[in-house]
């Protein structure tokens, strides 16, 4: 195989073969799949759910991982907090010219080794070769389908006193990014939390049947996520500025760039709105898992007659906060 991409890899001929059977199926395992122009699947379910997401983050290899593995943990996640149970990936890949084989061999593996992680297994795909300057490596489309094996989530049942949980640390992610890109001067250690989360959350949901929505609050971060829910179901919600999970790199770089870590990117984190009741329930086993190690309680929902989100700051005062507006890190996924 050659050692860079070359737009004849994308002409549907002899190198585009060799691509595809040496490098994707090898490293996917659906060879069957393969030998047609659509998977067959056969589904046992009521009801399936289906995502689809586009990555187009830069760098594509940062701390923590690269655009292949976010690839695959975006949708797995936009399944899992769906309630979903994530079965199969399909994935599209938009080349530049120019690319390594060897990197993209590397991005090729993380998606291979992130689905079976998270139990999933990928059954389509496609690739064009775009000319250089055109893509910055590589852009890639997943779509997910996962069926729901359980009662349906239930947001509209959201009340006064139900617990708001996020299973970890916030801003890692979008700390990690801005870090690799050096753009800003800002050098850090930290890694990006990209994770699967669908076994957690299985877990979860596998013990309870009080957990009234989740999200995976990635663009716009915790704060945008938490707006969202209460316009949509008209709740007011109080968060405890106290309780909220921050690592000390991610709180520096904050206070330095005057940036706010509630509007940072996540992509392995998960919010939960639970019964009260279920509240120690669900942290006990997010704690379990090393992915929920760090989860807390950060808030309550106040009310269930007028929507807002609110901040109750260490100084006692309560502020109103917003979605967040304009571009606070592009190409962050």
């Amino acid at each position: 195989m050659e050692e860079r991409i070359s737009l004849a890899h994308g002409d549907g001929g002899e190198l585009a073969n060799q691509l595809i059977k040496e490098l994707f199926i090898e490293a996917f395992g659906h060879r069957e799949e393969a030998k047609l122009d659509a998977a067959i699947l056969s589904l046992k379910a009521e009801k399936i759910a289906i995502s689809t997401d586009s990555f187009v983050v830069h760098p594509i290899f940062f701390p923590g991982g690269n655009i292949g593995k976010l690839a695959v943990t975006g949708t797995v996640n936009d399944l899992a907090v769906s309630g979903a149970v994530p079965l199969y990936l399909t994935v599209g890949f938009i080349i530049e010219e120019g690319l390594s084989i060897y990197e993209l061999r590397e991005i090729v593996n993380s998606i291979a080794a992130e689905a079976k992680k998270a139990q999933v297994k990928i059954i389509a795909g496609d690739t064009k070769v775009v000319e250089k300057g055109k893509a910055e490596g590589v852009y890639i489309n997943t779509t997910g389908l996962g069926v729901i094996n359980r009662q349906q989530l239930h947001p509209e049942t959201i009340t006064v006193g139900d617990s708001v949980i996020i299973s970890g640390t916030i801003g890692d992610h979008a700390i990690a990014i801005l870090s690799a890109r050096g753009e800003l001067g800002i050098q850090t250690d930290l890694e990006s939390d990209c994770a699967s989360l669908n076994l957690m959350i299985q877990n979860v949901l596998q013990s309870t049947e009080h957990v009234k929505i989740m999200r995976d609050p990635t663009r716009g971060g915790l704060a945008t996520s938490l707006v969202e829910i209460s316009e949509d179901f008209n709740v007011t919600i109080e968060l405890e500025e106290t309780s909220l999970p921050i690592k000390e790199q991610v709180d520096g770089v904050c206070q330095i760039l005057g940036y706010e870590p509630i509007y940072l990117a996540n992509e392995g984190k998960v919010i939960f709105i639970v019964d009260s009741k279920d509240e120690q329930l669900v942290l006990s086993i997010l704690q379990q898992h090393p992915l929920g190690k760090n989860a807390r309680v950060i808030g309550k929902v106040k009310e269930n007659t007028k929507s807002g989100l609110l901040m109750r700051t260490a100084l006692g005062s309560t502020r109103r906060l917003d979605r967040l507006t304009g571009i606070l890190l592009p190409r962050i996924c």
